[in-house]
C-alpha cells in the first residue's frame, strides 16, 4: 500500500509538471514579434547563466495587423533582439498583457525555450531606419507590408524590394 501510495505521488508530480510546461512546438504559437532591442541584466550562479531581466520594444503581428508593443521580462535564458526580419513565434497568456514567446536556444537547432513578456500594447507599430526608431500609423505599416508583400504570420518573412525607379534618358536632341 505504501509502495502504491509513493507511485501515486509521483505520477501527480509529473501530471502537474507536463501542465504546467509551455509548448515548445511552433504551430502551436500563431503570433510573430519581431524584437528591436531589449535591455537586460542578467545573473550567473557558477558561471552559468541563471536568471535574466530587462525590457524592450517590438511589433506584434496578430491576424495581419501590427502592433507596437513596449515589454518586459524575467527569463531563465537570454534574449536577443531579432535579426533583419526576423521574428519569433508568440501566443497570449493574457491577452493584451501577457505574452509567452518561443524563442530558439542559440546554438542547438530545433531546441526552444519559452520566456514570458509583460506587454504594453501601442496603437501604432515601430519602425527602424538608418539605426534609428521610430512609430508609425498601423496603417502605413501595413500599407508598407502589402507592398513588400511582408506576412510573417504566413511565412512571407522576407520583404520584397521594389524596383528603384530609374533616371529618364534625357530626350533626343534634333538637330
Amino acid at each position: 500500500m505504501k509502495r502504491f501510495r509513493q507511485l501515486l505521488c509521483f505520477g501527480l508530480v509529473c501530471v502537474s509538471a507536463l501542465l504546467i510546461a509551455e509548448s515548445k512546438n511552433p504551430a502551436d504559437y500563431p503570433l510573430r514579434i519581431h524584437i528591436f532591442g531589449r535591455n537586460q541584466t542578467t545573473w550567473y550562479h557558477n558561471r552559468f547563466n541563471d536568471e535574466s531581466k530587462g525590457d524592450g520594444r517590438a511589433n506584434l503581428f496578430e491576424n495581419g495587423e501590427p502592433k507596437g508593443v513596449d515589454f518586459s521580462y524575467d527569463c531563465s535564458d537570454k534574449i536577443r533582439a531579432s535579426f533583419g526580419f526576423e521574428t519569433y513565434p508568440a501566443k497570449w497568456k493574457k491577452p493584451g498583457r501577457e505574452l509567452v514567446v518561443l524563442f530558439p536556444v542559440f546554438g542547438k537547432s530545433g531546441v526552444y525555450f519559452t520566456c514570458n513578456l509583460k506587454t504594453d500594447v501601442k496603437d501604432f507599430a515601430y519602425f527602424a531606419h538608418d539605426g534609428r526608431m521610430g512609430s508609425e500609423p498601423i496603417a502605413d505599416f501595413k500599407a508598407w507590408m502589402m507592398k513588400h508583400e511582408y506576412d510573417p504570420e504566413h511565412g512571407k518573412d522576407t520583404p520584397i524590394r521594389t524596383a528603384q525607379p530609374t533616371a529618364q534618358a534625357a530626350p533626343a536632341s534634333s538637330q
